[in-house]
């Protein structure tokens, strides 16, 4: 063999040989890292003013997660564009798990499908890291309504399809959407009257102007149990206790209505896995807990827990479930 050949591929052999160690010793400076995970406190950040239902989720999880992770939990408010401002930070801030996020349906699900320029992929710039919580939605009609049941409310809309409609707090919001999807699933033709927040919609809903809301118990109920308003369904898969004789969407014959706000805890893309089920399992242990429990019910809000894979696969299939809405529907934010 010619010398130049053996130096050649002994020099092959020394980079092969210097990479591969490399390699070997950034898998195990890896495996350290997340095995030491965390050294610092973590931010908990929350995209909506304190006092909340979103900030509730922080706090009722923040003393658990410090004990099982022995860290501090800082959290953090970054407020504005309805929850995007702080998604979008997150996209930018490092994967590490030292910045995560309490996500809900409309910066992660909503907002990005009914803008033309999206501030960000929300399946593809994240880490979805654990589904804490939700609830279902009441619809509500005036208590002077012909209609006691959904099947009246739809036979009564499409008898008079020039003076049905129904309110929402804010166009694009999730009431404006499930008003939609209403129309959408029973052949209704709703014509949708958007309001600056649930508050007015409610009082002009009271007040017959308008005929059907579809929002929230914290919303709805007191005005449900005082008689000035009537519950015809329950988007829950299951009966809620407070309104036991309100059928589900599902036993009023619509399962496809069947929905609900949620919460979870996401974090950057492209999370090293360990730590992904670190701070996995420190939510679950957290919401396992019965003063945690208590606190969730307090605020309108059941437990819903899915680990990562199911959580991103739910994701998933709330954005394939919800943009044929918004397309059908034409809500835009722009």
């Amino acid at each position: 063999m010619h010398p130049r050949q053996t130096l050649a591929g002994t020099r092959r052999r020394t980079l092969l040989l210097a990479s591969a160690a490399a390699l070997a010793l950034a898998g195990m400076a890896g495996q350290a890292q997340a095995q030491a995970w965390p050294t610092k406190p973590i931010r908990l950040v929350v995209g909506f003013p304190p006092g909340g239902g979103i900030d509730a989720v922080a706090r009722n999880l923040q003393p658990g997660m410090q004990e099982a992770l022995g860290q501090q939990v800082i959290v953090e408010y970054k407020p504005g564009a309805g929850g995007v401002l702080a998604a979008g930070e997150l996209t930018r801030a490092p994967a590490d798990g030292y910045t995560i996020l309490v996500a809900n349906i409309g910066p992660f699900v909503l907002v990005p499908n009914m803008v033309s320029k999206k501030p960000y992929d929300p399946q593809k710039d994240f880490t979805y890291i654990h589904q804490t919580s939700g609830s279902g939605f009441i619809a509500a009609v005036p208590a002077n309504h012909p209609a006691n049941t959904l099947a009246e409310f739809v036979a009564w809309a499409k008898a008079n399809p020039d003076k049905a409609n129904f309110a929402s707090g804010g166009a694009g919001s999730i009431t404006h959407l499930n008003g939609e999807m209403l129309n959408q699933i029973a052949g209704t033709k709703l014509v949708h009257v958007a309001y600056k927040g649930s508050s007015p919609a409610v009082q002009d809903l009271i007040g017959g102007q308008t005929h059907l809301l579809v929002d929230v118990s914290t919303v709805l109920l007191q005005h449900i149990q005082s008689g000035r308003l009537k519950a015809l369904y329950v988007t829950d898969a299951r009966r809620i206790a407070a309104l036991p004789n309100v059928p589900t969407a599902k036993e009023a014959g619509y399962p496809g209505l069947e929905t609900s706000g949620w919460q979870g805890i996401v974090g950057p893309a492209g999370m090293p896995k360990d730590v992904v089920a670190r701070i996995s399992k420190a939510i679950h242990e957290t919401l396992a807990k019965p003063d945690v429990q208590a606190k969730f019910a307090a605020n309108g809000s059941a437990i819903m827990e899915k680990g990562p894979e199911e959580f991103t696969a739910f994701h998933t299939a709330e954005i394939n479930r919800w943009v044929p809405v918004i397309k059908a529907s034409g809500a835009t934010l722009d």
